[in-house]
């Protein structure tokens, strides 16, 4: 399982525009910032509706379809510029496309809503299952104060979130898929092939609790195995305030949480009998400050903590450590232009425990750690135009100070932290 700063993929969907009669601009700042009204659309189940609806008029139920299919597409094509070319391959790599995929997403039933994307990559020359959400969600009071819950079925840790500071959500909010990216991360960020159920709630307007457990999903297999796979399920848990401070700033703080135990680690190679157990924990904000006419600041920061116990690595030789321990810091800032342009500014730092069997696997290649040690750090910069709701171009660039342990000679064939610059243009088109 690849734990870094993979590419991420995470979208806004014309047929939610469609469905409520509004404009993008209406649930995003700049997509896939959610706005307050688009917290509230997303926690109420995706459900909200502006058009025209086919509904039953016999006594055997209220079933009520809206009259244009919840489809849409997206569209994303790449261009990617490394400060040094990876050894055997060529530079200023094109993607086109990079992604292509289609969407059901929208109202299934009064209380039921779907996020369904599969997607066509470059890489992987193929179409797959990407993100999946549904949802069951209602409204009541609580101590004659509102109360939104709900449920849901996703296949990711942070999906159901409505803040950019969880795994699914956080910026960059794309990135190149051919780049060399660090190859150490908490495990949040990156537990994949999973489906999940669990449930949610937010307590006047204010406090917001959830829970989910999981269960290994791999695709293209029957049954998953049981080495490497979530032994049990896996507990998430996210809780968050949020409110509005006198300068009509819009204010969150919050914590998130994982713990996991792999039958012979994540990679099923460990001793069998023993497990390897991950337990992550996570402290975020979020902060939107409307400025002079429709301009918008936006900050976002997380950290994460996070402890293994790798018997099962450890005895088979896998791991120099039995325990180890990782954190990340993550933070943005991003200036909005009146829905058009925007620029933003990124901070990551991974660091944590030496472990050179666990990290230092493959020397010389481009994602080694001669070192043995996690650390990656580096900025990330990028300006995004957008003409119309649905189409925006960004140039971006990724500047590291660290690579996967040190500055220099990062994998003991001399290719430094810098080398790994990248200039990535993209374009992000969806209908």
């Amino acid at each position: 399982m690849a734990l870094g700063l993979a590419s991420t993929a995470v979208y806004a969907v014309p047929s939610f525009a469609r469905q409520t009669g509004m404009p993008c601009s209406a649930c995003h700042t700049v997509f896939p910032e959610l706005t307050a009204f688009g917290r509230s659309f997303k926690l109420n189940g995706y459900t909200l509706t502006g058009m025209k609806q086919i509904e039953s008029t016999g006594t055997s139920g209220n079933v009520r379809i809206n009259a244009i299919p919840p489809l849409s597409a997206m569209l994303q094509t790449g261009f990617t510029h490394l400060n040094k070319a990876v050894p055997g391959q060529q530079n200023d790599n094109v993607e086109f496309p990079q992604a292509l995929s289609f969407y059901f997403a929208g109202e299934i039933s009064p209380h039921m809503g779907s996020f369904l994307q599969v997607t066509y990559t470059q890489p992987d020359d193929h179409f797959g299952f990407d993100m999946a959400d549904f949802r069951y969600a209602n409204r009541t009071t609580l101590g004659e104060r509102g109360l939104v819950y709900g449920v849901t079925l996703n296949n990711a840790p942070g999906m159901e979130d409505v803040w950019n500071t969880t795994p699914m959500w956080t910026y960059p909010y794309t990135a190149s898929d051919t780049a060399p990216t660090p190859a150490a991360g908490p495990l949040v960020n990156m537990f994949m092939n999973v489906a999940g159920l669990g449930g949610y709630a937010l307590w006047d307007n204010h406090w917001y609790g959830a829970a989910t457990v999981y269960r290994s999903a791999p695709l293209g297999q029957g049954a998953a195995p049981s080495a490497g796979s979530v032994r049990n399920v896996a507990p998430y848990w996210r809780f968050a305030w949020q409110g509005y401070l006198p300068n009509r700033a819009y204010l969150e703080v919050g914590t998130y949480g994982l713990y996991a135990d792999f039958p012979r680690g994540m990679m099923g190679m460990g001793t069998p009998g023993l497990t390897d157990k991950y337990i992550d924990l996570a402290v975020d904000t979020s902060y939107q400050q409307p400025l002079s006419g429709t301009h918008l600041l936006s900050l976002h920061g997380v950290y994460i903590h996070e402890n293994r116990t790798l018997d099962s690595s450890f005895a088979k030789g896998l791991s120099s450590n039995r325990t180890d321990t990782m954190q990340q810091v993550r933070v943005d800032g991003n200036y909005e232009f009146s829905h058009h342009a925007q620029v933003s500014l990124g901070y990551f730092n991974t660091w944590g425990s030496t472990d050179a069997a666990f990290y230092a696997t493959t020397p010389g290649a481009v994602d080694n750690s001669s070192s043995g040690n996690p650390g990656s750090a580096g900025l990330i910069t990028e300006v995004d135009y957008l003409p119309w709701d649905n189409t925006k171009f960004s140039l971006q660039y990724t500047a590291y100070t660290k690579f996967n342990g040190a500055g220099s000679n990062y994998n003991g064939a001399g290719r430094s932290a810098s080398d790994n610059n990248t200039l990535y243009l993209n374009s992000w088109l969806m209908w």
